[in-house]
């Protein structure tokens, strides 16, 4: 994550990236934190609020259908979700559609297998590119 870029932060939940993300990517980038539940939405707005932060926008919806324009991300983390509401499959169409090419997927790995997660994120047009703890990163293919 640097200065400048468009971020999606999936599943935000109380906003624990959320701000630090923002700070990161500064006046010339966008953080976009999407979520389910409209209580973390709720209580992600009165973070940034009292941040007086003017760079997150907040997005009540499954990730996999976010509403943003295509090619519109340079970067997504996905850290501490147990589940994937709609299921992995529709989230990463998802992502791939929203990425711009070489965009870097960061996922949590919470449990499964890492190979099993590794290919079925390589079947939906990633490249694997490295493991940092838990982290698992991946590249939008060209």
């Amino acid at each position: 994550m640097k200065s400048g870029q468009n971020v999606l932060e999936v599943g935000c939940g109380p906003g624990f990236f959320t701000i630090p993300a923002a700070h990161i990517v500064g006046k010339e980038g966008k953080v976009y934190a999407v979520d389910t539940h409209p209580l973390a939405i709720e209580r992600v707005q009165n973070k940034i609020n009292k941040a007086g932060i003017n760079n997150v926008s907040l997005i009540h919806a499954n990730a996999s259908e976010t509403g943003l324009p295509d090619q519109s991300i340079n970067l997504a983390f996905m850290f501490g979700l147990p589940y994937i509401q709609g299921g992995l499959d529709s989230l990463l169409t998802e992502m791939y559609r929203i990425f711009k090419p070489g965009a870097i997927l960061a996922f949590q790995k919470s449990r499964g297998s890492k190979e099993k997660l590794i290919k079925e994120v390589q079947q939906k047009g990633f490249s694997y590119l490295d493991k940092k703890g838990r982290i698992l990163i991946f590249k939008k293919e060209s």
